[in-house]
């Protein structure tokens, strides 16, 4: 196995899992994210405010059956995307959210709008998790794909520490998921 960075191993497991639209208000919080999605067969939709992308990424997967996917930057990009959530929630919509994290040094640090994503969205997520080992993201994607749609479908939040996105780790992909 060769050496990806936590943004390029999150792309890999998106296509694995058959994502074919991205919908984000792109953030210096998840470049590396970006940077990998640049050179995916996954068309990246950049929208001009995250309630907008969370509101086509809650389409996508109404229309699908699959999780539609958003990413967003942390704090008032978060936010932002709120009402989204809550409408994947309401209308039992598959999707997941993929948020930009301050460092993981710099949490409860109050650091540059950083928001505890398990408690603004633990009660219109089916799961919100933060990420803390790039060595784990297949396996949290894959499980994100898989709660986003088992028994009544809905949102899926994961915060993503900007640092874990660059580190660089060899690490097997996950199974897609059913």
């Amino acid at each position: 196995m060769t050496t990806r960075t936590g943004g390029q191993i999150l792309v890999d497991q998106l296509k694995i899992h058959g994502t074919s639209h991205v919908f984000c208000v792109p953030g210096e919080s998840y470049l590396a994210v970006l940077d990998a999605l640049h050179d995916a067969a996954i068309k990246t939709v950049v929208c001009r405010q995250e309630g907008g992308a969370a509101y086509m990424a809650e389409a996508a997967g109404k229309m699908t059956g699959r999780p539609g996917i958003v990413m967003v930057t942390r704090g008032p990009g978060a936010t932002n995307a709120s009402p989204g959530i809550h409408v994947a929630s309401q209308d039992s919509t598959p999707l997941i959210m993929f948020v930009g994290q301050v460092a993981r040094d710099m949490r409860e640090r109050e650091a540059f709008q950083e928001l505890n994503y398990r408690a603004v969205f633990g009660t219109m997520a089916k799961w919100a998790t933060e990420i803390d080992d790039p060595a784990r993201i297949p396996e949290i994607i894959s499980r994100a794909f898989y709660v986003a749609t088992s028994g009544r479908p809905g949102p899926v939040v994961i915060a993503l520490p900007e640092d874990m996105l660059v580190e660089r780790i060899a690490v097997a992909d996950a199974l897609p998921y059913r």
